[in-house]
């Protein structure tokens, strides 16, 4: 397998050289960014547009005038252009092609050379890879059904949680070799303990087997049917794990009184979270919800970066489902990835949760190359929140009410 990444390695460092030239059929400028200028206020801007509109002295200004609406009207437009929070729910584009198909909307025949590489590719992941990798994925997941079952069955003890963890190991680790995961695990001293909670930036569901595959965790999450379903009750009979009801898991407190209940037992494995609540797509991390940061357990951070040249590890739940993604996974060179476990954290006197919880993502922003933004996952799902839109038409409304006070000061002088 690591000749064949060398070949990749050597197959894409040839395009990207060519993409760098001008004549090259994959040549294209780059830009850092759509729109660049100084950061202003909303005061300022609305003046500078008052002043290039109307011939009157600002002073003597209207409360309301029309050209304020261009304001509004720019500021739209440009959030639609350099939107920094739809792109991050969209697969990470790639300066070079890697070889898939799936990564290059606009491919087209560039030579017979790459051609002829790229069909040995195709021929490679599912002739070969692809049927040796859904067999283990299927033999990963049936023992691990079948031995948590088994050792269900031990009265509680240290052999019941020797033989949980080393079952858990195992099964996780095959289902890592299923999607020929090269996982790079660094600072192994700062891993997880028990009564700890570990919080990762998240970017697809195999996080969690990545994670285990180096150490056990106690899961959250809310109780599925079918196969899901059997797994989550499997796994439960060997060690306990946090599930929830669906009509619990709108219940903070429950949920807070259940994480809390777990982290204070130190003899139970430490809880796997991941606060962004969705997957992002691996350039950034956005806002960590506060819940698991009000409980007080100390917090293990743990930032997690895939190399997409490799194979796209990011799933994009509103365009495919779960099989159709794992096979997209399976099909792909390889996962590779970097997993950082960061120094445990405790929240500082005078600090409250949501503090608490952007520091986390900070450092975990920082250790992992990724853009740190203060924006709230669940906007791939929702609408914008009306506070953001009223938090706007409050300092809109104090500059019409500042200009109003000046004119009446004015008005007053005047007549005095």
């Amino acid at each position: 397998m690591k000749t064949l990444l060398k070949i990749f390695e050597w197959a894409t460092l040839r395009i990207e050289r060519g993409a760098k030239e001008k004549n090259h059929p994959l040549y294209k400028p780059y830009s850092n960014a759509i729109i660049a200028k100084e950061p202003t206020s909303l005061e300022e801007e609305i003046k500078e547009i008052r002043r290039s509109g109307s011939n009157r002295d600002l002073d003597s200004a209207s409360e309301f005038e029309m050209s304020d609406i261009f304001y509004f009207a720019r500021r739209g437009v440009e959030s639609i252009m350099d939107d920094e929070v739809t792109k991050r729910f969209s697969a990470e584009e790639l300066e070079s092609w890697n070889l898939l198909t799936r990564s290059n909307n606009n491919f087209h025949y560039i030579s017979l050379r790459l051609t002829v590489l790229w069909g040995l590719g195709l021929l490679i992941r599912y002739g070969f890879l692809l049927p040796l990798r859904v067999t283990l994925a299927f033999t990963g997941v049936g023992l691990l059904v079948f031995l948590t079952c088994l050792v269900g069955l031990l009265p509680n003890g240290r052999l019941k949680n020797f033989l949980s963890e080393k079952v858990h190991l195992m099964c996780y680790r095959i289902c890592v070799r299923a999607l020929t995961a090269i996982i790079t695990y660094h600072d192994s001293e700062n891993k997880p303990k028990n009564g700890g909670i570990c919080v990762a930036n998240h970017t697809s569901p195999i996080d969690v087997i990545i994670l285990a595959s180096d150490g056990c965790y106690a899961m959250v999450g809310q109780i599925h049917g079918g196969l899901m379903g059997v797994i989550q009750r499997s796994m439960v009979k060997a060690c306990p794990h946090v599930w929830f009801e669906r009509s619990e898991v709108k219940d903070r407190h429950l949920v807070a009184k259940r994480l809390s209940d777990h982290v204070e037992d130190k003899s139970k494995l430490p809880i796997l979270i991941f606060p962004e609540g969705t997957c992002i797509n691996n350039t950034s991390v956005m806002m960590f919800k506060k819940g698991s940061f009000e409980i007080g357990a100390t917090v293990y951070p743990v930032a997690i970066k895939y190399d997409p040249r490799f194979g796209d590890a990011f799933w994009n739940s509103s365009k495919f489902g779960m099989v159709n993604y794992l096979l997209r996974m399976m099909s792909s060179w390889a996962i590779v990835c970097s997993v950082w476990y960061l120094p445990p954290m405790s929240r500082e006197e005078g600090e409250d949760a949501v503090q608490f919880a952007n520091r986390v993502k900070a450092a975990i922003a920082r250790q992992g190359g990724l853009v740190d933004l203060l924006w709230d996952g669940g906007l791939k799902r929702g609408k914008v929140k009306d506070t953001f839109k009223e938090e706007q038409q409050k300092l809109y409304s104090k500059i019409l009410i500042s200009t109003h006070v000046v004119t009446m000061g004015d008005a007053m002088q005047v007549s005095s």
